[in-house]
């Protein structure tokens, strides 16, 4: 339905004035709970201040002059504009308004501004984008807005494409590239060989060579022939940085400083511990990662060119190694995202092959009137881990408030699904969003247990990520939470018979969206993150917001791909992307309220283990054991 005016007048004031006052006043607030150094640079902000300003300007006259409407999701354009700024850009007031907010923030020496506030700005336009904008222009108009060349377009690429491919893959890496010499500030550049005599001149010389990979990756967008290969360029790069990223997370956890103490070797190739520069020395060589890139598309132009480009990308690997400390984790950090990224269709193959098995897994067994069906372990594995991993994140002396915690978070997830979502009397399902509320309004109870409410609360966050990855296999086998029907390529087929897809749809054997899948590949990047900050001290109200706004934007976009007919519809967005948008803007409040309490050392104790055990066992009875033939209340599970 079309706003009236005062809507209009409304809902323009709200974005464009309140929206931006607020994360100005939650950048002002959360200055304390950011310890990453600030950048300050007049020219530079003032720069992406005009140019993303002009950009949202120039988006918004085109979506009035040949839209014929304002940006408003409320009340949209009637046309499809892809003319003007959205021709050079799929979304350029949203690229505007990330730029503005980066600008702003190094004008200001805002560390908040820049490390927290931007990449939250831009995973919120992200997020706003695949979950809702993207489906509704494929539903209004037949198609969506990704800036990238068909996949089948074989026709010469054109100069506009050859644009998009430097957005989406050259002006990315140079960010990466500013942030990783930013924040690594790398060790004085001695090599990992013993260098004597013309040592310096060695150095010299490999510098160069791996500065050449930038300038020749900055040409990549030249190369392509049709738009396919842009495309498939484009494509690549990200998935290389996103494996990168995840690299980054993952590798300080395991090279921590206790071990590289204990290993002087490892110290020797490793670099140094990564606490020293938070880690940054270990993300994935970009020289090595962009000469691989180049080399693929100069492989698809000229099958000549590509054994030379493998000659030199030897060249930059080995100047890698010999420029600076580190260089073997960061060398082989490289090659495994390359190698990632190249054979990510086939990842994705064994990811859906692997969660369609789970999907048509169902079994059960019956003991008189009892019945267990296994996919109670999975949430019972899940409650396990839930336990563990809070008491090692924890510390000493806290156990009976996690396990309460836990307590209401098991409780309030069941009274969510009663009362929220309706469910008949005599079924005893269980509400996400139930247990979240419940563990938060538990942990409120820790002053009782003689535990601090922060840490409780950064507890269930670091590890509720984990929980909700482990527990969503058994939303696999159930069949809940399922996906809408998705290209063949994309989807996973739901044939068993007890399945809640086969039971009360028309969709069994209809390729689906794994939504199930895609809630655990996203939480478990989500756990890596708050882990990383966890194991540098952060503080504690950031990674409590951090976890409540990343799953809501996460769960955001899931929920857009859900297929679930019960679930209600209000002013456009399915009830629990309500929910989500709750979730962020609670995450926002609690990282405005961030005080100086530190997340404490991890610890391993055996004690943990029984309690774990225990409370795992509870789960497993409440969500895989059932009285299929009982008439009372709460006694069944389907």
């Amino acid at each position: 339905m079309a706003l009236t005016t005062a809507g209009k007048v409304i809902y323009s004031a709200t974005f464009l004035v309140l929206v931006p006052l607020g994360l100005v006043g939650w950048a002002a607030a959360t200055e304390r709970v950011v310890h990453l150094p600030a950048v300050t640079s007049l020219p530079l902000g003032a720069t992406l201040v005009c140019v993303g300003a002009l950009l949202m300007l120039w988006g918004m006259k085109d979506l009035w002059s040949y839209g014929g409407g304002l940006p408003m999701n409320a009340d949209p354009p009637p046309r499809l504009v892809d003319r003007g700024a959205y021709r050079l850009l799929p979304h350029p007031i949203y690229t505007g308004f990330s730029m503005l907010a980066v600008g702003v923030s190094m004008m200001v020496g805002s560390a908040s501004g820049l490390w927290l506030v931007s990449p939250l700005v831009m995973l919120g336009c992200a997020a706003l984008v695949l979950g809702y904008e993207d489906h509704d222009l494929r539903e209004r108009f037949g198609r969506g807005a990704t800036g990238l060349p068909a996949a089948d377009e074989l026709s010469a690429s054109r100069a506009i494409d050859r644009w998009h491919l430097f957005l989406f893959a050259v002006l990315p890496w140079a960010a990466v590239w500013g942030v990783v010499h930013f924040l690594g500030r790398p060790l004085e550049l001695s090599s990992v060989f013993l260098l004597t005599g013309n040592g310096p001149l060695i150095l010299d010389w490999a510098k160069r060579i791996a500065m050449s990979a930038y300038a020749v990756f900055a040409l990549m967008p030249l190369v392509a022939r049709s738009g396919r290969e842009l495309r498939r360029s484009a494509i690549m790069s990200l998935l290389t940085m996103g494996f990168a990223f995840a690299e980054f997370l993952t590798v300080p956890l395991i090279l921590t400083p206790r071990l590289l103490a204990a290993h002087e070797v490892l110290w020797l190739w490793a670099g140094a511990p990564p606490g020293s520069y938070g880690g940054w020395s270990y993300f994935p060589s970009p020289p090595v990662m962009l000469a691989l890139l180049a080399m693929q598309a100069l492989g698809r132009r000229w099958k000549w060119a590509g054994w030379f480009a493998a000659a030199w990308v030897v060249l930059v690997v080995m100047s890698e190694l010999v420029v600076a400390q580190g260089g073997l984790v960061r060398t082989a950090g490289a090659l495994i995202s390359y190698g990632l990224a190249a054979n990510a269709a086939g990842l994705w193959w064994a990811i859906r092959w692997l969660g369609e098995r789970f999907a048509n897994s169902w079994r059960e067994w019956r003991f008189g009137p009892v019945r267990v069906i296994n996919h109670g372990s999975y949430v019972g594995a899940a409650g396990f881990l839930g336990i563990l991993m809070g008491g090692v994140l924890a510390g000493p002396g806290h156990l009976t408030a996690i396990v309460a915690a836990s307590l209401t978070a098991l409780v309030g997830a069941a009274l969510w699904a009663q009362y929220v979502e309706g469910s008949p009397q005599l079924l005893r399902p269980y509400g996400f969003y139930g247990g979240l509320l419940g563990g938060t309004l538990g942990a409120l109870a820790a002053p009782l247990f003689h535990t601090s409410f922060w840490l409780l609360l950064g507890v269930f966050s670091a590890a509720g990520s984990l929980v909700q990855a482990v527990g969503r296999l058994r939303c696999l086998v159930q069949g809940c939470c399922h996906g809408r029907p998705a290209p063949d390529g994309v989807g996973i087929r739901y044939v068993h018979s007890n399945s809640r897809v086969c039971r009360l749809s028309a969709w069994t054997g209809v390729p689906l969206h794994a939504t199930p899948v895609y809630s655990i590949l996203w939480n478990s990047v989500v756990t890596l993150l708050l882990w990383r900050l966890w194991a540098g001290h952060a503080s504690l109200h950031l990674i409590v917001s951090l976890y409540f706004m990343l799953s809501g934007m996460g769960r955001f976009v899931e929920e857009s791909f859900r297929g679930e007919p019960q679930t209600k519809v209000v002013a456009r967005l399915r009830l629990y992307q309500w929910s989500a948008i709750a979730s962020v803007v609670l995450g926002m409040v609690f990282a405005a309220f961030g005080s100086a309490e530190l997340a404490p050392d991890p610890s391993w104790r055996w004690d943990l283990v029984l309690p774990a055990v225990g409370f795992g066992l509870l789960v497993w009875f409440a969500m895989g054991v059932d009285f299929p033939e009982s008439q009372r209340r709460f006694s069944r599970l389907t």
